[in-house]
């Protein structure tokens, strides 16, 4: 199979889970939740964890439940400082220079968080396109209508010449499910959850020429 367009996810896929910086994000959400919102601390964790199961991500349960900003609650979220976290790969970036297949962003992020880190990461020339959780809307990954959207707006009408690179092993079952060729990046699945796993990104150029034991 020839593939034409790489969707790639961003926290925690396109840097390293052991930097932190989604860990980071993740405990300002719970802030959010917590005094924004009023949940009481020690039942945050479920509630986030049950929005995340529901609706995709917890910003979507929050909308489905509350009358929240978006931008108010993404530059809640996000406000951290990157440069304690992460930095330029100089692997990835010569890898994504001679990938020949056109690469997107693809993120339950918004698009101001995503620029800002790949611009830290100085790999914004290297993608095309950024897919965020406001172009999708109302969907969030892992739902088929998020995909859907995504590859309208890529302008790909066949599912099976693109590729969706993403840490979550839910979102990586659902792209399989949808046609795409899906890689798990990371530890945080099995082969069961993609149809294959990325542990370095020197591995992908061999996944992409059909090598997927």
């Amino acid at each position: 199979m020839t593939y034409t367009t790489i969707f790639f996810d961003l926290d925690d896929t396109l840097y390293p889970h052991e930097s932190g910086l989604w860990q980071a994000i993740r405990a300002r959400i719970s802030l959010y939740l917590h005094e924004k919102l009023g949940f009481d601390k020690e039942e945050v964790p479920a509630i986030r964890e049950d929005y995340f199961q529901n609706y995709g991500t917890t910003l979507r349960g929050i909308q489905a439940n509350f009358d929240v900003d978006e931008k108010d609650y993404h530059a809640y979220v996000h406000q951290i400082p990157l440069d304690e976290y992460i930095a330029p790969d100089p692997n990835l970036l010569a890898l994504l220079e001679h990938l020949p297949q056109r690469k997107i962003i693809f993120t339950s992020a918004d698009s101001a968080h995503a620029e800002r880190v790949l611009a830290h990461m100085k790999m914004r020339d290297y993608f095309e396109q950024v897919i965020d959780i406001y172009t999708v809307a109302p969907h969030a990954k892992p739902q088929p209508e998020a995909f859907e959207k995504a590859l309208s707006l890529a302008g790909e009408k066949n599912p099976n010449t693109c590729v969706m690179i993403d840490d979550f092993p839910k979102t990586t079952r659902a792209a399989r499910d949808f046609g795409l060729f899906s890689i798990l990046k990371g530890n945080k699945g099995t082969t069961d959850d993609a149809n294959a796993v990325l542990h370095n990104w020197d591995e992908l150029p061999y996944l992409l020429n059909g090598h997927t034991g």
